[in-house]
């Protein structure tokens, strides 16, 4: 196995969630503002998409890894293979997929668009960092004033011009409102910034003629805090009225970080102003900075909690492939035996419970993703972002958010160390690519807003801002599924573990609240553990779901009955192993103390 071709995309749970489950062709595809796509052509693409990226995304994998991009006076080059991976991604069409139509795109809802990113994040995630300008244009589309549409939308579309998203600084980290980067009003929507970011992912690169930064700086005269930031459009080379290139702007890489993992993503360090003014537009022309680039925050973590599934996707597949072909020992049954055949390490208990676990949660993961994403869909249907009918999907969608960031990053990073471990020694060799999405992937949990921050995001913001409602209604879901007689008799007790689950979180989060009139401090004590168990009672309501419908398509679909039987073997494995945990999750939370905060520093 070379990991040059490592990647194993898994097109029929992608087509399970989306059209048995989800069953977009009826609630999403052609409706409100997505385009003619109908199943079939949905299908269809994503096949093609899935062919590019296994012939032409995949084998960028290594290559960048060992010859990673190189920094010479402010210029950054990339290896050959990866420049043509990003080339074959706007070859392929990738990129008008998810443009809307009256943008010159295909119009495909947020569901299918993001199945689509999964196959190319988890063939090669530096390649799909190198398309963010796609998501840069629409919100210039919806944000930006007339004339700003006009200046960088045709470009950004026709000469692929990439997009980055520009918020930290060396000394703010995700404190982002400490940020310094400095903004002077030079007339009209024009701006000059003056600071220096961090950690800027594709922020200099030969792989297109400009790169435009969405790029957070502090008004002269500005309040402290989030709120007296402004986002700007900062180019690479200055974008004249006509949409013409101009001269080189004032923003250099002046440096790119040394990184354990993802090495072919430029991740940069980016001077604004040093000798050379930096000119930018000042977005819609309203200073409201920090509410403008949740725009595209909110969509990378959905896509770090994407890219942090594909990858446990694709590990657990390679994992499974080698276990069916290597043979060593007996069946534990015949241990004593000297004369007993080999079989291969599929055969042995241990190694079946670790690729259970791992194609458990990479189906529950990506169950959980795609379940938000359609939510996405009906958002938009309904109007979009703020649309009052729009609000009550918009809140859950916005609840699940975390879970998908912060659970899919965590918990994937744990069980890439499983999937390795199926290779036992050969595992801890570069032949095989696991080693190497492990080091890719441990940035997941860290950037886009580290665990924690998805933690207290979810309990202090998303669970609290409404007095808790949209929580509740999403437990109350749950509940009636769990109070059903969905899937009869034969998911008895999966039902029954599942409404266990749901009553410990429940009491879970009444002892937490509890605890929050105490100290503040007990969120930061136990945000982490509360947002897991949310999350793993939402994918086992939804794996249980899972489970009813392969029951129901196993009668109408035979062939495909091995399956169907994976997807029943997977919600009870996660039933059986997982949704326990919840009830000692709630045990930790009542005994909780705050005696960590007494602990003097020097102690530790």
């Amino acid at each position: 196995m070379s990991s040059a071709n490592h990647y194993k995309p898994n097109l029929r749970d992608l087509y399970f969630n989306l059209f048995e489950f989800l069953d977009i062709g009826r609630t999403s595809l052609g409706k409100g503002p997505f385009g003619d796509i109908d199943e079939l052509a949905a299908r269809q693409a994503l096949e093609t998409f899935a062919q590019v990226c296994l012939d032409e995304v995949a084998p960028s994998f290594t290559e960048s890894e060992h010859t990673p991009p190189v920094l010479e006076n402010g210029e950054v080059k990339l290896p050959p293979l990866l420049r043509r991976a990003i080339q074959a991604y706007f070859d392929s069409g990738m990129n008008q997929f998810e443009l809307p139509t009256h943008m010159g795109g295909l119009g495909a809802p947020p569901s299918l668009a993001w199945a689509s990113f999964e196959l190319l994040v988890g063939s090669s995630a530096p390649v799909a960092f190198y398309t963010l300008g796609t998501l840069v244009s629409r919100v210039i589309d919806r944000l930006g004033t007339e004339s700003q549409k006009r200046r960088y939308l045709p470009q950004m579309i026709d000469k692929r011009w990439i997009g980055t998203m520009v918020l930290t600084e060396p000394d703010a980290g995700s404190d982002v409102g400490a940020a310094r980067a400095k903004a002077r009003h030079v007339g009209g929507d024009v701006w000059e910034i003056e600071g220096v970011k961090r950690f800027i992912t594709s922020a200099e690169h030969d792989a297109s003629e400009n790169i435009v930064h969405m790029v957070l700086a502090r008004p002269e005269g500005a309040g402290p805090g989030t709120k007296g930031l402004s986002l700007f459009i900062v180019p690479k080379f200055w974008v004249e009225e006509d949409g013409k290139l101009g001269e080189r702007n004032g923003v250099v890489c002046t440096g790119l970080e040394k990184k354990m993992g993802i090495k072919g993503s430029v991740t940069c360090e980016l001077t604004f102003g040093d000798g050379k003014p930096a000119r930018g537009l000042l977005v819609g022309e309203v200073h409201e900075g920090i509410r403008q680039m949740f725009h595209i925050i909110e969509q990378a973590r959905m896509a770090v909690g994407m890219k942090s599934m594909a990858t446990l996707s694709t590990a657990y597949l390679n994992a499974l492939a080698f276990t069916q072909e290597r043979k060593q020992g007996a069946d534990l049954l015949a241990g004593r035996d000297k004369t007993a055949p080999r079989v291969t390490i599929i055969r042995h208990p241990d190694v079946r419970r670790m690729l259970m676990a791992q194609k458990a949660h990479a189906e529950g993961m990506r169950a959980l993703a795609l379940f938000t994403a359609s939510l996405q869909d009906q958002v938009e249907i309904k109007g979009g972002h703020r649309a009052l009918e729009a609000a009550e999907l918009d809140a859950l969608n916005d609840l699940l958010l975390p879970l998908v960031k912060g659970y899919c990053s965590e918990k994937a990073y744990e069980l890439l160390a499983v999937s390795l471990q199926c290779f036992g020694g050969s595992g801890y060799l570069m032949d095989y690519p696991v080693e190497q999405y492990i080091r890719d992937q441990k940035i997941d949990t860290l950037y886009e807003g580290t665990t924690h921050i998805q933690a207290l995001d979810l309990l202090l913001r998303k669970m609290a801002r409404d007095g808790g409602s949209t929580i509740q209604g999403l437990l109350g879901q749950i509940r009636q599924t769990a109070e059903s007689e969905l899937g009869g008799k034969e998911l008895e007790g999966e039902r029954a573990a599942l409404g266990k689950a749901l009553g410990d979180l429940e009491t879970m989060l009444g002892t937490l609240m509890a605890k929050l009139g105490e100290s503040l401090y007990h969120a930061g004590m136990q945000g982490n553990r509360v947002l897991m168990s949310v999350a793993e009672v939402v994918i086992g309501w939804l794996l249980v779901r899972h489970a009813a419908v392969a029951l129901e398509r196993t009668k109408v679909n035979p062939g495909d009955k091995a399956f169907y039987a994976g997807k029943l073997a997977s919600a009870r494995w996660f039933c059986r192993e997982v949704l326990p945990g919840i009830a000692h999750n709630a045990r930790m939370v009542e005994h909780s103390t705050l005696d960590l905060m007494e602990v003097p520093d020097e102690a530790f």
